[in-house]
């Protein structure tokens, strides 16, 4: 079989999921590289295989482990491989797969402990990462409220490095409808602030229960009159002459701090 080129019909249609419209139409998005391809076909949501033949050689245990799943496997050209794929060097391995959000009473659940809400997040680097820490930290799901960009997007996937596969995301352009339901399931929500009124040090008894991380977005932060909504305010010390930490890490140390105070009051005791 030879391998497909950039103009063959398929190879034409997987592009068009580059476009957060056509993804939405499709119920599909990309997965590229070998860490979102091992994740997709883990969480049997990949359809399709592109592969080019260099990548084939590389990943082999991909590739079979993808015909035993009955995931098509389709060959393409170097060409084809970088128009399915948004980096300067291309992996050569980008596999179709059904869309991962879910609706927000879904990925809160009937318990939920831990959940990271970042609110109006546009960088799509971003974006994967505190889904990625969400996952790394046994947080229950992430929650992308507001006017937030599209898990989705190549470079969240990419940065996610697969967590986008492992844990609910929901979508929720309405931040009432979030804090709402996020109250409805008795989670105690807090806000990330310089100026706030707990020090993340002093904060274990408000961490040791449900708890949501709101955090804002990475230009302008979290808008004021959302985080007095929130029932705390929290401020992450700092201790060196660094004026302010970014969304990835502060929301890093603030999943880490919960994941840590909820664990160890998980413990039994001896």
């Amino acid at each position: 079989m030879d391998p497909f080129t950039e103009r063959t019909p398929r190879v034409v249609s997987a592009v068009k999921l580059l476009r957060g419209a056509d993804r939405r139409k499709a119920g599909r998005f990309l997965a590229e590289g070998a860490n979102s391809v091992t994740a997709a076909l883990d969480t049997g949501r990949a359809e399709e295989l592109f592969v080019t033949t260099d990548a084939a050689v590389r990943h082999s245990d991909l590739v079979e482990r993808a015909l035993a799943l009955g995931v098509r496997v389709s060959p393409v050209t170097d060409r084809a491989a970088k128009a399915l794929g948004d980096t300067v060097t291309p992996p050569g391995l980008v596999a179709v797969c059904r869309l991962v959000d879910v609706p927000l009473a879904q990925a809160l659940g009937e318990s939920p402990r831990l959940l990271a809400v970042p609110v109006a997040i546009s960088d799509p680097g971003n974006a994967g990462t505190v889904i990625r820490v969400a996952d790394a930290v046994g947080a229950d799901a992430a929650v992308l409220a507001g006017d937030s960009v599209d898990p989705h997007n190549g470079k969240a996937v990419r940065s996610s490095a697969g967590s986008v596969f492992h844990l609910p995301i929901a979508r929720e352009r309405d931040v009432d409808v979030v804090l709402g339901s996020l109250a409805d399931a008795g989670v105690r929500v807090l806000a990330t602030a310089a100026d706030g009124e707990v020090e993340l040090d002093e904060a274990d008894d408000l961490l040791a229960g449900p708890t949501a991380w709101l955090f804002g977005n990475e230009a302008h932060g979290l808008d004021p009159e959302l985080a007095a909504r929130a029932d705390h305010r929290v401020r992450i010390p700092i201790h060196g002459r660094a004026e302010s930490l970014n969304l990835a890490t502060a929301a890093a140390i603030c999943l880490y701090s919960s994941a840590r105070v909820q664990h160890s009051a998980s413990r039994p005791t001896t």
